[in-house]
């Protein structure tokens, strides 16, 4: 069901069809939709959508969506991606024969006569390369690994991309409620400046315990700014993020902190197989494999060139003429040429070559390194935080059991005002420290989404 939902938001977002009748979308623009539904329904399996279904945040997956089809890096990596797919093309262009036609006026004059002559020639004419030793094959192949590369790539950089809104976006709903708690810290902290200073003119706290509240109270008043100003940061950076204006985040709807699930199902151990197909590993490894045919390819440019000729030409003198098969002169040939010095440069581009294989086999091996290394980190922040949430959970309860009985007490009047706000303030810093921890996880779960590129 939610697949289906997903694909009827998506349809009616792209098509645009909620205002515009169907009789007034021309064929062209329906083209152009339909391969902008492909091209969207492509990047959402790239990204495993189904993902961040399952987090069952609508504002999530309505972010996710806006940026898979408005995010400007998301359209770049494609653009790249349909380069490299017509980057093939032009190579296995080299692999046919060539064509062409021409017209050639021609004026001769004969050394027995007095009169020039003018006639016309119309020559057709055809070469093709001999691949006999499959350099332009190899061409070729080089290209389409490239382009598979290029579509590993392309889902790294989405992958990433996703991850970033991901993270943005909780970032905006924790400090949400970061901010909410520092509404009632400000409010408490006021109140206790205010007896604190009625209890000095009482001659009951001294003037040094005065300055220290109305300390307090200015500095919980400078974190509301830090916290405010950080999430104006984050709303402006999801809204480049979703291709949208930054004069629209004041419309922008979160999911309320509140009723985020605490409940984390973290994996035990990550496959090594997912790690040996995160895209970004797979990009690198095709990437090598070209590479190695292009060292290919510089040894056969030292092999000789065969190529086969032919033209047919048709001369006359008037165009009523000018088709006749009478008229016409043709010719077939062979050819095959071997360079003796070019200047080092075959000698050159083949040490080129190797470098750039050997180069890309470091890069490779570093990867597996570094996919490790990222995946079994992400693994570990995201069981660390999780054991540090449920420690601050347990200290929350145990300070909301603290409040409660200095609520009691104060109602008994065994304790003052001033004293019950001090413990109020203790519980709301024990909640922030929750907030953080809590969230902590959930940007833990995206990283580990990123890191094991979209497999879990």
């Amino acid at each position: 069901m939610k697949k289906l939902l997903a694909t009827t938001l998506l349809t009616t977002f792209t098509l645009g069809l909620i205002a515009q009748p169907v009789s007034a979308i021309t064929d062209k623009n329906q083209k152009n939709a339909k391969k902008q539904i492909e091209q969207t329904q492509s990047i959402l399996g790239r990204i495993n959508y189904d993902w961040w279904q399952n987090i069952n945040d609508p504002y999530l997956e309505d972010y996710i969506l806006r940026a898979v089809q408005n995010n400007h890096d998301v359209k770049t990596a494609q653009l790249n991606l349909e380069r490299a797919e017509i980057n093939v093309l032009a190579t296995r262009a080299n692999q046919l024969p060539t064509l062409g036609i021409g017209a050639a006026p021609v004026l001769a004059k004969m050394p027995s006569s007095t009169k020039s002559m003018g006639s016309i020639a119309l020559p057709i004419f055809a070469q093709y390369e001999l691949d006999l030793f499959g350099k332009n094959w190899d061409k070729t192949k080089s290209a389409k690994k490239l382009l598979q590369g290029v579509q590993y790539q392309t889902t790294a950089s989405d992958i990433a991309i996703m991850s970033y809104v991901g993270t943005t976006y909780y970032n905006i709903v924790k400090l949400d409620k970061i901010i909410e708690l520092q509404e009632k810290i400000i409010e408490d902290r006021g109140e206790i400046y205010k007896l604190m200073n009625i209890s000095n003119k009482e001659g009951i706290t001294s003037t040094q315990d005065v300055i220290q509240a109305e300390k307090s109270y200015v500095l919980a008043q400078n974190d509301m700014i830090e916290y405010q100003k950080s999430r104006i940061n984050a709303l402006n950076a999801l809204a480049v993020l979703i291709g949208d204006s930054p004069n629209n985040i004041n419309e922008y709807k979160r999911i309320n902190f509140d009723d985020l699930k605490s409940d984390f199902k973290i994996p035990h151990e990550i496959s090594s197989e997912i790690i040996t197909n995160r895209p970004d590993y797979k990009s690198l490894e095709h990437q090598l494999e070209a590479a190695g045919i292009d060292v290919r390819v510089a040894k056969k440019e030292f092999l000789p060139t065969i190529d086969i000729l032919g033209a047919i030409a048709f001369l006359a003198i008037s165009s009523a003429s000018a088709m006749d098969w009478k008229n016409a002169v043709s010719f077939a040939a062979g050819n095959v040429t071997m360079p003796l010095f070019t200047g080092f440069l075959k000698t050159a581009n083949l040490r080129l070559n190797k470098n750039k294989y050997a180069q890309l086999l470091e890069q490779y091996q570093k990867a597996n390194l570094v996919a490790i290394q990222e995946v079994n980190d992400s693994l570990y922040n995201y069981k660390s935080d999780n054991e540090k949430f449920q420690n601050n959970q347990k200290a929350l309860d145990i300070q909301t059991k603290d409040f409660k009985l200095a609520n009691a007490k104060y109602n008994q009047g065994v304790i003052s005002k001033l004293d019950l706000l001090q413990q109020r303030e203790s519980l709301l810093f024990m909640e922030q420290l929750s907030a953080n921890s809590k969230m902590g996880c959930y940007i833990d779960k995206i990283g580990l989404y990123k890191t094991t590129g979209a497999q879990i």
